[in-house]
């Protein structure tokens, strides 16, 4: 019998180089899926295209939000694109699938959502795209679960303590004229009107036939026109109180009243009392409350067979006397109080529908600017109050 005690070792063959595709193709993989990551864990880059939170944020403004703060969603629908939110890049395409909906959860976050934090969030009125992927809106929240909001004249009162204002909040006012104003007056003081070409207020009339601008702008601005000599007199716009508008929620055509007596009389400047809902709460359900929980009941907590009819809310043909909530509920309002669609018209933001929290302004493009001054160099590295 042979027996071998030793055997030379067959020399290794050298490792094939990769080939320079192969190395760009692994690069590049490795690129997105690192950045898919950071986008979805820490921090994700947005930008205000309206001026709904003028002037605490500018239309041009680039952000960034941090998912850290109040804990990162795990996906809802996996089948998408990397890098993208609903439509491939420059295209009107789909870049998702809802072949696949999973359960979404939540991380553990540094925090909660605070009241006056400025949050970006999934606006909940969407039903064209899956919850995580509906159109992102960024507001301040003004209210959280449990609290009652109200306001009052414009003026915000959470749990019936004021809300205090930000110093750079807007509303509208008429300028009443006796001369147009010069285009670099409005400049110097921020007055933007962004459906003007140059972004300047345009000189219309009053209905006596006075001249008169339209503008949103902050207090401070106000009272310095106010002391013009070409200014004759200056008006806030406000909602009469006690007058219903219908547009505003629960008033909104999202819920289909049967009696004209279900219709609230509230407006945009004068809304509420309305309690926030929150996690474990328990409410009896009745035809006057109906209007504002049933998009909760219906749409964002996922119940099944639940239906509405002659003022009730049905599960699977059965009237409900009572409801637990699942989650905790947002009030959102925009600092450009009256160029703003938030929860005065859409009603409650879900938990499950915040992004994170807006931190830091990394770079700011004046869109009416010219080309020299387009950037707007006292904004950048600005953080978010």
């Amino acid at each position: 019998m042979a027996v071998t005690f030793w055997k030379k070792k067959e020399a290794e063959q050298p490792a094939k180089p990769k080939s320079f595709w192969r190395e760009w193709g692994d690069a590049i993989l490795f690129a997105v899926v690192a950045a898919t990551l950071i986008r979805w864990a820490t921090f994700e880059a947005y930008t205000i295209p309206t001026p709904s939170m003028e002037h605490s944020l500018l239309v041009g403004d680039y952000l960034f939000v941090s998912k850290l703060h109040y804990g990162p969603r795990t996906p809802q629908t996996p089948l998408q694109v990397p890098l993208t939110h609903q439509t491939l890049w420059g295209t009107t395409l789909p870049s998702y699938s809802d072949a696949i909906q999973l359960p979404s959860y939540r991380l553990p976050g540094f925090s909660e959502v605070k009241r006056n934090d400025v949050v970006v969030f999934n606006v909940p009125f969407e039903d064209q795209h899956p919850a995580d992927l509906r159109t992102n809106y960024i507001k301040r929240c003004v209210a959280v679960a449990g609290d009652v909001v109200e306001v009052r004249n414009q003026q915000v009162y959470v749990n019936q303590q004021v809300n205090p204002t930000p110093p750079e909040s807007q509303t509208r006012y008429y300028l009443q004229v006796s001369e147009p104003v010069r285009p670099k007056i409005f400049q110097e003081r921020g007055v933007v009107d962004y459906n003007s070409p140059d972004g300047t207020p345009m000189l219309g009339a009053l209905p006596d036939g006075t001249a008169a601008y339209m503008a949103d702008m902050t207090a401070t601005t106000a009272a310095f026109f106010k002391q013009q000599p070409y200014v004759k007199g200056i008006i806030k716009e406000d909602s009469e109180v006690g007058k219903a508008e219908l547009d505003v929620f629960p008033n909104n055509p999202d819920y289909p009243h049967s009696t004209p007596s279900q219709v609230v009389a509230w407006n945009r400047d004068n809304y509420g009392p309305l309690q926030l809902p929150k996690k474990g709460q328990t409410v009896q359900l009745t035809a006057q409350n109906v209007p504002i929980y049933q998009k909760i009941i219906q749409r964002y907590e996922h119940n099944e067979g639940i239906t509405v009819a002659n003022g009730q809310i049905l599960q699977n043909g059965k009237p409900l006397t009572s409801y637990t909530f699942k989650q905790n509920y947002y009030f959102m309002m925009g600092d450009n109080r009256h160029d703003s669609l938030d929860s005065r018209y859409w009603g409650f933001v879900p938990e499950d529908h915040i992004v994170g929290k807006a931190v830091l302004i990394w770079m700011s493009v004046d869109p009416h600017a010219s080309f020299l001054s387009k950037i707007r160099w006292s904004r950048l590295f600005h953080t978010i109050d």
